[in-house]
């Protein structure tokens, strides 16, 4: 297929079904969430030949996506952000926009006919009792049983904002990044943003740009900074060459590139990391991707500050005992999973509530349940859950039923 494969609206034509798909067969591989890591899975499972069902809560696929703010660009390139069996358009760009995004998973359910159920939240996943499958409990008083799981809810689930002390009380503006779309409602604001991650530098970026007043960005933790593209080269290629090596060599090699290509920038109050980049994302941290931060940090149009650590009255008290008065304080705090209630009586997550193994392994104690797209690795989230879904597939289907 070429790299001007058809864009939703297209009037191009699927792959036509294997015959050997069952439509009425009565034990279906369900697939619990409509993002790309569950179409995904779900298009590899059906060019295997297998039915599958795709269960998603929200009224549309790719609800997650769709909520995103609106300058939000996929920091992996186009080419190696497509889903299995159709490439993302040239005219997308190389780094593909949010409602571009949803537009793709759009014609991804379109161009794969993939049966898809809207408005339909599964709320347990047990054994069923003949042990040959699963029984998922759903909205609605449904129960389905189906020969094989896959779990795709999602990485960023349910937003997560600490529980800081006074911020019930507090007489400002607290949002988490999940409901922020676009800095217009704080044009000539003051505004904090708590935490520099990815989601966190870019909504700082945004504001500063948008016209509001006064951007601090509150930092708990000091991040590596990479750039997205260098003289053309993406982070992402060095993030697919580097995963195999040894984490010393890559924390060595990142912290020469670093200094080669991010300014020092401590006397702004971002000083460099004292842990190796690799360390980091072995435990779960991604370097940020700049779009902007640099520059807004270096002309002190976004000032860095400490973490917050309670609120009080009108006030904002950081960790190192500064006082804040912003309007409004945006948390880009992260996400929880939250899978304990959907499948955390079976012993399948970690002390973090992650899954304990994902793509095509299943838990010892739950054969036939899958997870996909529950790490976000440096190589890019959705080249891996394309990798994934094709690994599930593969064992899927070469299952018994």
């Amino acid at each position: 297929m070429s790299d001007t494969a058809p864009a939703h609206g297209s009037s191009a034509r699927p792959a036509a079904i294997p015959a050997s798909i069952d439509r009425t067969e009565d034990r279906p591989v369900y697939v619990i969430g409509g993002g790309p890591g569950g179409l995904a899975a779900a298009a590899a499972l059906r060019a295997q030949g297998v039915r599958v069902v795709v269960l998603e809560k929200a009224a549309e696929v790719g609800a997650s996506w769709r909520g995103h703010y609106d300058r939000l660009h996929l920091h992996t390139t186009r080419r190696w952000s497509a889903l299995p069996g159709l490439k993302m358009p040239r005219k997308f760009g190389r780094w593909v926009s949010r409602d571009d995004v949803v537009r793709y998973l759009e014609k991804y359910v379109e161009f794969h006919e993939l049966e898809v159920i809207t408005g339909v939240e599964v709320t347990r996943v047990d054994r069923a009792p003949d042990g040959a499958g699963w029984v998922l409990s759903a909205t609605g008083g449904r129960v389905l049983t189906g020969r094989a799981v896959v779990v795709a809810t999602g990485f960023n689930h349910t937003p997560h904002i600490p529980d800081w002390p006074g911020r019930e009380a507090w007489d400002g503006e607290l949002v988490h990044a999940a409901r922020y779309r676009d800095p217009k409602p704080y044009a000539g604001r003051s505004v904090l943003v708590a935490g520099i991650g990815n989601t966190g530098a870019e909504i700082a970026v945004d504001l500063v740009e948008g016209g509001a007043s006064e951007v601090r960005i509150a930092v708990r933790t000091v991040p590596h900074i990479v750039r997205r593209s260098t003289a053309g080269w993406p982070a992402q290629a060095t993030g697919i060459l580097v995963r195999r090596l040894p984490v010393w060599l890559v924390d060595r090699a990142g912290a020469l590139m670093a200094r080669a290509a991010v300014p020092d920038l401590a006397a702004q109050g971002l000083p460099r990391p004292d842990t190796g980049l690799y360390s980091r994302v072995k435990d779960g941290a991604i370097p940020v991707q700049d779009v902007g931060l640099i520059d807004a940090v270096k002309a002190g149009r976004v000032r860095p500050v400490a973490a917050i650590a309670s609120f009080e009255g009108a006030e904002v008290v950081l960790t190192d005992g500064t006082r804040l008065t912003p309007d409004a304080v945006v948390a880009a705090t992260g996400y929880r999973r939250a899978l304990e209630g959907l499948v955390g009586h079976l012993g399948v997550l970690d002390g973090r509530g992650r899954p304990v193994v994902h793509g095509a392994r299943s838990p010892r104690e739950a054969p036939g349940l899958y997870f996909t797209g529950f790490s976000n690795p440096i190589s890019g989230m959705f080249r891996e859950m394309a990798l994934d879904a094709r690994r599930i597939a593969q064992r899927i289907a070469r299952s018994p039923r």
